[in-house]
């Protein structure tokens, strides 16, 4: 998308003058701009996610756990969208959130609260 603006903002320079290509020229850097805001933290998550040792085996929860608790699956690794596999919703959560920070250092059976509601942790790999 990225390459398609440059691409796009060359073409109509050269075809275009006045206000008008001014306006669109500035609105094409600027999504040019957010594109590549994007895809530097694109970039930065995908850093972290490749740190997390997928054959570490744990009995507390820490980075890169995959935690059930409650009705919730949770992925504690960087903040993503939601995320369905096999019909099974999972919230990514940065390990520098409140939730996370909750979660971390905890074992199969704890209880704690969070926003004034208790979970329990069924199950962590």
């Amino acid at each position: 998308m990225i390459e398609s603006l440059s691409l796009d903002a060359q073409n109509d320079a050269k075809s275009s003058a006045g206000d008008k290509h001014e306006t669109a020229l500035s609105m094409m850097h600027l999504e040019q701009e957010k594109l590549s805001f994007k895809l530097q933290e694109a970039m930065e998550h995908l850093s972290i996610l490749q740190t997390i040792d997928i054959n570490k085996n744990s009995s507390k929860i820490s980075f890169g756990s995959l935690v059930k608790v409650n009705e919730l699956t949770l992925f504690i690794s960087v903040a993503l969208p939601k995320i369905v596999i096999d019909d099974i919703t999972v919230f990514a959560v940065s390990s520098e959130s409140p939730l996370a920070k909750c979660l971390i250092g905890k074992s199969i059976g704890d209880k704690f609260d969070f926003n004034n509601k208790e979970y329990f942790i069924h199950y962590f790999d």
